[in-house]
């Protein structure tokens, strides 16, 4: 039988993570790589990090039986405005939704508020005769002269792509798929996507926004996923290539080919399966995740081992990163809070002669002042170069020599020098600055939430994460902080723990008072094959689960809650039971979330979610404690500029394959590894888990600062 070799590979903004996983259980080893990211091709440098990758863990190309894959590309596209010229073909008197939006204004106050461009341009959003109603039948026929006038000017214009979204289309697409039907031989080079596919679900503007967003990314997405494919196949990695999805599963290269707006949050999603998983294997039922790498920070919520989702998503938030200044997106998400605070975030003086750090980032090219490759402005990486929490000959796992000589001219003459600051000054000040910066969106989100932060347990992980995670957690208020095994690279070690699954969504409305029980199990069941057809391929026979929620709300509100559908998997049917089932369920989930319900009013159903997917890996569940006890010996000492107290301090510095089972390191200390460092302030003390992690846990401290 030959061994399981899976291979995952997280492209992010400054570092491509990679991470190889040989065997099973006890038998299992996992090799993790890090290597800058080329933005001209990515691919290149994916082919390169993998050739490192495979030759230290001593295995052939052609023995690797599985590649799961996570890119920020698709992300990136929306962000920096950089994919191909797309048109929207609508229904008439419908082709300004894009502009009109939802009228909501995300900053009441502001008279000169500013909203996101559309990606597709007035002149190319093309309206055309036809007419569902509510109920999904027809009241004006497509008119296919008017579709097909419109050809000329789509190759006069050399549209790339376009996306075909009617009103009403979500329940009956019959319109939509004629157009296509109409167009795709007439244009044989331009992708095209059908909101009736893409995002079947009510709120016209979302849907439309949705479909604009996953045609205007398809060309590039598609092009490199095949230049992907194919320089793997010249390298000899032949084996199925599955792609991370931003719900927290993966799927296939067909599947992601077609829908790449599902993969703007691939990376994000993948840290957040790896911080779940680490939360179940401790038994930790309240955990926030903390993922910051070179040019993000995010965080994300998780109860029970299973992280915060949300069919809701916004991408290129233009205004503070507030809640509606972005483009908004209806796919199924994991939920989390994203700043520009990663360790390539460019930090400036502002208007008002405060420091801000972020949004923009250095990226790897030409990258934060001390890697001497061009870059002069200075990053959050050279702040905690100049204080001491990065060691300047062993970055990277010692594949980069950083300059501190750069880093602080850099600092200096951008920030010390505006400020009066010394050079450490300026650095304490960023460093400081990009923690709070984190701090506060933690606690935005979390009440958002209706959730406590202080009473969590902290997860780290990332290349700067664990270097700023404790003084993240004093700011909180949170007394635990895990490091996990291999936390540089942990979005790629959680596409490793990612089941194969796929979630689709349905609008169809229905009043509990008079629910249409065969229309809805007709529904879950077309919901199902769909499901099957792209999981299936991935799941090599592995058991199946299926999961379903009914989106509800009061008749007459205007948004709904999720509401678990309560059928055993064993009969997953509605039978005519269902409106009381419903309705006591419903009332129980909105009165958990708002303490109230509203007696006599009706509830109707607007969405249906079936969600299936392999069952969770508990791979590390079955591994054998690390068999060690004792003391191991501090490999050195480091002076380091304490960003709680600013005084310098000498701390010890410890290589964490060193670290002994039981061992504890009291704070201040540094606990450094392949590809990142833990910086343990002193208000903590790490202790070393059976499992390798190292858990931090706050002490009391007497007044000046030291331990109690």
């Amino acid at each position: 039988m030959q061994r399981e070799v899976r291979l995952a590979i997280d492209i992010g903004g400054t570092f491509t993570d990679l991470a190889v996983e040989t065997g099973h259980g006890p038998d299992r080893t996992t090799t993790t790589a890090k290597t800058l990211t080329t933005h001209d091709a990515p691919e290149r440098g994916v082919i390169e990090g993998i050739s490192g990758l495979l030759h230290r863990a001593g295995i052939e190309t052609s023995d690797v039986t599985m590649i799961i894959y996570g890119t920020t590309l698709a992300t990136n596209l929306l962000i920096e405005r950089k994919g191909e010229r797309t048109a929207l073909i609508t229904t008439q008197g419908f082709r300004d939704t894009l502009e009109i939006r939802n009228e909501s204004r995300y900053e009441q106050y502001d008279l000169n508020i500013d909203l996101p461009e559309p990606l597709v341009p007035r002149w190319l959003r093309l309206p055309v005769a036809e007419r569902m109603n509510v109920h999904g039948e027809v009241l004006l026929p497509l008119d296919e002269g008017d579709l097909l006038g419109t050809v000329d000017l789509l190759r006069s214009a050399e549209v790339h792509s376009l996306a075909i979204g009617f009103l009403h289309s979500y329940i009956n697409g019959s319109h939509e798929q004629r157009a296509r039907d109409l167009l795709a031989p007439l244009l044989p080079d331009v992708e095209i996507s059908l909101s009736s596919e893409v995002s079947p679900e009510m709120r016209e503007y979302e849907r439309i926004s949705t479909t604009c967003a996953n045609a205007y990314v398809q060309p590039l997405i598609g092009q490199h996923l095949t230049r992907l494919e194919s320089e793997l196949d010249r390298t000899g990695l032949r084996c199925p290539l599955f792609l991370m999805l931003s719900g927290g599963g993966i799927t296939t290269l067909d599947t992601a080919r077609r829908f790449p707006v599902r993969l703007v949050e691939s990376g994000p999603a993948g840290g957040a399966i790896y911080a779940s998983h680490i939360a179940r294997q401790l038994g930790l039922e309240r955990v926030v995740s903390y993922d910051m790498g070179g040019t993000t920070a995010k965080l994300c919520l998780i109860n029970d081992g299973a992280p915060h989702t949300s069919r809701d998503f916004e991408v290129a938030r233009i205004y503070r990163f507030m809640k509606g200044s972005g483009l908004p997106l209806r796919i199924p998400v994991i939920e989390m809070v994203e700043i520009g605070a990663g360790g390539g975030s460019i930090a400036h003086v502002d208007a008002l002669g405060r420091i801000a750090v972020g949004p923009e980032s250095a990226g790897s090219d030409p990258g934060p002042a001390c890697y001497g490759q061009g870059g002069i402005r200075p990053t959050v990486t050279d702040a905690d170069t100049l204080l001491g929490y990065i060691d300047p000959d062993n970055f990277a796992g010692g594949s980069m020599k950083l300059d501190r000589p750069r880093a602080e001219e850099a600092m200096s003459e951008a920030i010390g020098t505006p400020l009066g600051l010394d050079t450490i000054g300026a650095a304490l000040g960023v460093a400081e600055m990009v923690d709070e910066n984190m701090s506060n969106a933690a606690r935005v989100h979390s009440i958002e939430s209706g959730e406590v932060i202080a009473d969590r347990t902290l997860i780290a992980f990332g290349g700067a994460a664990p270097l700023h995670a404790a003084r993240l957690a004093e700011k909180l208020g949170i007394d635990r902080v895990v490091v996990p095994p291999g936390a540089g690279v942990g979005s790629a070690l959680g596409f490793l723990r990612a089941p194969v699954a796929y979630e689709v969504t349905r609008s169809f409305r229905q009043r509990l008072s008079d629910l249409d029980a065969e229309s809805c199990n007709r529904l879950l069941d077309e919901m199902r094959v769909e499901a099957h057809s792209v999981v299936e391929p991935g799941a090599a026979g592995r058991q199946l689960v299926e999961s379903r929620l009914a989106y509800m709300r009061y008749v007459g509100q205007g948004h709904e809650v999720g509401v678990e559908l309560p059928v055993r998997i064993e009969a997953p049917r509605i039978d005519d039971s269902s409106p009381g089932t419903l309705g006591r369920a419903f009332q129980a989930e909105y009165d958990r979330l708002y303490e109230r319900s509203i007696p006599d009013l009706d509830v109707e159903i607007l969405n249906w979610v079936l969600v299936l997917g392999t069952e969770i890996d508990l791979v590390d569940q079955c591994l054998p404690d690390i068999e060690s006890d004792g003391s191991a010996d501090r490999v050195g000492t480091r002076l380091i500029t304490e960003s709680g107290t600013g005084r310098s301090v000498e701390v010890s510095v410890y290589e964490r394959e060193g670290l002994e089972v039981n061992q504890s390191v009291s704070g201040p200390a540094i606990v450094v590894e392949t590809n990142t460092a833990t910086v343990i302030t002193s208000r903590y003390t790490a202790d070393v888990h059976p499992k390798g992690h190292l858990i931090l846990r706050a002490q009391d401290l007497t007044e000046d600062g030291a331990p109690s």
